[in-house]
C-alpha cells in the first residue's frame, strides 16, 4: 500500500505489490515477527495515513495480526470489474481454435495471469495429468514461462503470450473453465474477469479469492478447492466439463453476480464512505492534539485585560 496526502486527511491505497515482497510480508505476519524491517516500514507508512483500504479480508487479518494498523482504521475496498469489456458476447470460435491448437471440440481449460514461480502453476501439470482429452491454454507471460513451457512439453497445452483489449476479452469468453491454483492472490482480478465473461472458475480457497466466491454462493457462481487438494480440484473441473447445462447455468449466475461489481459503484464507496471516514478520523486526531494545548494555554497564559468605555476592567 502507499498513502497519499489529500488535503487534510489521507487514505492508504492498496497498490500492486511485488510478489516476493508480498510473500515476505505474509511470512512475517504468519510468524508474528513484528520486529521485521518490512513490517516496521509497512506499519510506519500505514500509520501515517488516516485510513487503509485493503483488497481482501485476508490482508486485513494479516495486518491486524501483525499490529501493522488498528482494525478500526482498515476498510475493505469493494471488488470491481469492467463488466462491459469482459462479457460472454465475446466468445469466439476463431479464438477457441487458436487456444485449442485447432481442436475446438475438446474441453478447454484456461488460465490468465503472470507466470511466476510463486503462482503455484506446477499444480496445473498434475491437474492435466488427471484429465486426458482436455486441453489447457495459458494466456500471459512472466519469468516462469520458459520453465512452464518445458514442463508442459508434449502435452495438449498452448502458450499465447500477452493479450490485451478485444483479444483478451475473447480469450476469457472462449474457454470452458478457468482454473486458479495460486495461493498468494491478494484479490484475484483474473477470477473476477473470468466470471464476468460467463466462464466458471475452479480456484484455491486461499488469499483474497474467497472474498470473490464466498461460502454462501460457492457451487452456484464458481467452485473453490482446498489448498493442495488435487482430488478436490480435479473432481470439480470434471463436474463442470461433464455437464454443459450445469456449466452454462453456473456461468450465467457468475455473470449476473459480476454485473453488481462494476468499478463505478466501488469508486463511489471510496468517495462517499471511506474518504468521509478518513476525514472523521483526522478531525478526531486534531482534537486530541489541540485540546491539551488549549488547556495549557489557559493555565499559563492569562487572558488579556478587557477594556470597556476606556476603563480597565
Amino acid at each position: 500500500g502507499l498513502w497519499n496526502r489529500c488535503g487534510k486527511s489521507s487514505v492508504s491505497h492498496p497498490l500492486p505489490l511485488n510478489p516476493q515482497l508480498l510473500q515476505t510480508l505474509k511470512l512475517s505476519c504468519d510468524q508474528n515477527n513484528t520486529d521485521s524491517p518490512l513490517l516496521l516500514s509497512t506499519g510506519f507508512l500505514h500509520r501515517a495515513a488516516d485510513l487503509t483500504l485493503v483488497p481482501s479480508a485476508a490482508i486485513s487479518k494479516d495486518f491486524e495480526t501483525a499490529h501493522v494498523i488498528s482494525a478500526n482504521r482498515i476498510r475493505l475496498w469493494n471488488k470491481g470489474v469492467d463488466s462491459a469489456s469482459f462479457h460472454p458476447r465475446f466468445r469466439s470460435h476463431e479464438m477457441r481454435v487458436r487456444l485449442s491448437d485447432g481442436e475446438p471440440e475438446k474441453p478447454l481449460i484456461i488460465h490468465v495471469g503472470r507466470f511466476g514461480r510463486e503462482k503455484n502453476l506446477d499444480f496445473l501439470k498434475t491437474v492435466m495429468d488427471r484429465l486426458p482429452g482436455v486441453r489447457i491454454a495459458f494466456i500471459g507471460d512472466g519469468p516462469y514461462r520458459a520453465e512452464l513451457e518445458k514442463m508442459f512439453e508434449g502435452m495438449p497445452a498452448v502458450f499465447t503470450g500477452m493479450m490485451q483489449g478485444g483479444e483478451l476479452s475473447q480469450a476469457y469468453a472462449s474457454g470452458d473453465v478457468f482454473v486458479m491454483p495460486s495461493e498468494s492472490e491478494t484479490l484475484g482480478q483474473v477470477v473476477l474477469e473470468s466470471m464476468s465473461s460467463g466462464v466458471p472458475v475452479v480456484a484455491v480457497r486461499a488469499g483474497g479469492i474467497p472474498d470473490i466466491i464466498p461460502e454462501d454462493v460457492e457451487g452456484r457462481t464458481s467452485f473453490l478447492f482446498a489448498p493442495g487438494d488435487l482430488d478436490d480440484c480435479v473432481g470439480k473441473i470434471r463436474l463442470l466439463l461433464a455437464d454443459d447445462e450445469f456449466r452454462g447455468d453456473m456461468g450465467r449466475t457468475a455473470r449476473a453476480a459480476m454485473e453488481k461489481c462494476d468499478w463505478r459503484a466501488a469508486s463511489k464507496t471510496i468517495r462517499n464512505e471511506f474518504y468521509s471516514s478518513a476525514i472523521d478520523y483526522w478531525r478526531k486526531k486534531q482534537a486530541e492534539i489541540v485540546q491539551p494545548l488549549q488547556w495549557l494555554a489557559q493555565m499559563f497564559m492569562p487572558a488579556p485585560d478587557r477594556v470597556t468605555g476606556g476603563i480597565k476592567q
